[in-house]
């Protein structure tokens, strides 16, 4: 939740700084870029530090430089300061989702593992429906926008003192029951043994799975759909001649929904688990699902009032979560759990190559023509991702080898 308050700041600000600075479309995609740009390479090695420092010590790394980072974006003065402040953001905030799926992995079996992912995710949705109100208020009180990312860059440091007295790994907690730390360790030595392996595989040896392809592909055609949404949304609207405090309420809606698409792919594909499905038939019946009802967005275009295309946009952010919920799943369904954080980096770096992408073209194409093209792509993209987590993310030869689990 915090993470994703520090990002939309500026995505809410968005139409007060491009006033400010005359900023075209294609300038405000460079900020976003800066952003991705670190986002996507921090997260290729992100994954690997936090398997080797440990959640604890990498998460408490990351989120005291990025909300550090969040707080210096009120000294900016320019497109280029802009860019400077948002590169650092990105460069921390890059290991935010690998260690929170390094967590689940060393606190939940995969029975559970969907409700779990579920729950982090949802802070996502919930940081980008509380950002437009918060930002917005902050804004009419102090007038100026500078104090707004000064005071939503302190929450980090504020979060940090409830991880560090609450997290620990499951073998060294101080505050869980015997019963509990054997339960849930019991589950690790099931997986040690299925796996049977003298040690962790490297970047070159991931690369060569299949499972690991479709992983990153599903991430890179799906996640760029949820950035556009979370980084254009409000000046999507502004195009369509909403002003800011008309559409105040149809900024928080979609992600609201989205919130809810967390629990609802966690919760089926957990119920379709107990119900005797397998792993991997219960997770891929949820992302076909998602894909399907992400084609949404472009119904979005048939209408010229608010209402109509908020609710196109809430079906496809809810159906997005669902899907994304499932994928941000699979690293830990598929492989070890020493594997988990760099299978999960390089997922988010394949997702932040294709943001960078499509952040590039949203800018240019809104420019020169319209956000019509952008919605249709966004609409159809997703269907190629859910064929690629069909084709590739499936039992392979590497199973009986030990490197990745059966699913």
């Amino acid at each position: 939740m915090v993470n994703y308050i520090d990002r939309q700041t500026l995505s809410v600000l968005g139409p007060t700084l491009k006033t400010e600075y005359s900023w075209s479309n294609s300038d405000f995609a460079l900020i976003i870029i800066a952003f991705r740009v670190a986002y996507t390479i921090g997260q290729g090695g992100a994954g690997r530090l936090l398997d080797r420092v440990g959640t604890r010590l990498g998460l408490t790394v990351t989120v005291a430089f990025y909300s550090t980072a969040a707080m210096l974006t009120s000294l900016a003065s320019g497109l280029r300061s802009f860019c400077f402040f948002r590169f650092l953001l990105g460069a921390g905030e890059s290991g935010n989702w690998p260690g929170a799926t390094k967590a689940v992995s060393e606190w939940f079996p995969r029975r559970e593992s969907g409700w779990a992912v579920a729950l982090f995710d949802s802070g996502s949705s919930i940081g980008a429906a509380i950002a437009p109100v918060m930002v917005v208020g902050l804004l009419h009180v102090f007038g100026t926008w500078r104090p707004v990312f000064l005071i939503t860059g302190t929450l980090g440091f504020l979060w940090l003192l409830l991880f560090r007295w609450s997290y620990y790994p499951p073998e060294t907690h101080p505050r869980i029951s015997a019963a509990e730390r054997d339960y849930i360790l019991a589950d690790r030595e099931v997986e040690t043994s299925e796996t049977d392996r003298t040690r962790s595989p490297g970047y070159g040896r991931l690369l060569q799975l299949p499972q690991t392809w479709g992983i990153v592909i599903g991430k890179a055609l799906t996640d760029p759909i949820w950035f556009f949404i979370a980084d254009w949304f409000p000046i999507y609207l502004a195009s369509r001649g909403f002003s800011l405090e008309n559409a105040l309420l149809a900024f928080w809606v979609p992600f609201v929904a989205a919130d809810a698409g967390n629990f609802i792919g966690g919760g089926v594909s957990s119920y379709l688990i107990r119900r005797g499905y397998s792993v991997g038939t219960a997770r891929k019946a949820v992302i076909a699902a998602g894909g399907l009802g992400m084609c949404l967005l472009m119904a979005s275009l048939l209408f010229t009032t608010l209402v109509p295309l908020t609710v196109c946009f809430a079906i496809a952010t809810c159906s997005y979560a669902a899907l994304s919920t499932m994928l941000l799943n699979l690293p830990a369904d598929v492989y070890p759990a020493d594997s988990v954080g760099t299978v999960a980096g390089l997922g988010g770096a394949g997702a932040g190559l294709g943001t960078i992408a499509a952040t590039y073209l949203t800018g240019v194409v809104a420019d020169h023509y319209s956000f019509a093209p952008i919605l249709i792509g966004a609409s159809l993209i997703p269907l190629v991702a859910v064929a690629a987590v069909f084709v590739l993310v499936r039992n392979t030869t590497a199973t009986s080898q030990g490197l990745v689990r059966p699913i």
